[in-house]
């Protein structure tokens, strides 16, 4: 049985600036947006995103990104209307015990310090609260001082780390 898209999550944010950007769930065939929107990335926010130097985006991760159950997990993009594609991806899908979901997010680099990845980072963790879980989670690069920054502006605490890798959560 097929998951119904959730319609009602589409709307916008608000930049710093004032300017508003829509925002919707990501959606099957949004498989091209997608491959646009990491072609565009640089390696360095590819490698932050990924934690491992991908060239492209292989067809089962895709797939994966693309083809979401909306029960269990979310996907978001923020679009630029005027180019149609996306400027940022954020996410949550849950953990292997279920209890708590794992966020990933990534914002185009002309895109950045705009308040994109605070305003959709929000979103993630209010929607993930209203699904049921009970602690949102992701793993940031230590290196990432931007990401690191912003999670800890929005209640996330260092949980732990595991190689270069620093386990971020915040509950819910």
């Amino acid at each position: 049985m097929a998951v119904r898209y959730p319609a009602e999550l589409e709307g916008e944010i608000a930049l710093r600036d004032g300017a508003r950007l829509p925002l919707r769930p990501i959606r099957p065939d949004d498989a091209p947006l997608l491959i646009g929107f990491f072609e565009r990335l640089s390696e360095r926010s590819r490698y932050q995103r990924f934690m491992h130097h991908l060239q492209e985006l292989p067809p089962d991760l895709l797939e994966r990104l693309t083809k979401v159950d909306y029960q269990r997990a979310l996907g978001l993009v923020v679009l630029d209307p005027e180019k149609r594609e996306f400027v940022a991806v954020g996410r949550y899908a849950p953990t292997e015990a279920g209890a708590n979901a794992e966020f990933a997010l990534t914002v185009a680099d002309a895109w950045q310090a705009k308040g994109i990845g605070r305003e959709l980072l929000a979103r993630l963790c209010d929607l993930a609260r209203r699904a049921g879980y009970k602690a949102l989670h992701g793993r940031v690069l230590d290196g990432n001082r931007e990401m690191l920054e912003l999670a800890s502006k929005l209640g996330f605490r260092l949980a732990g780390r595991e190689g270069a890798e620093l386990i971020v959560v915040r509950d819910l």
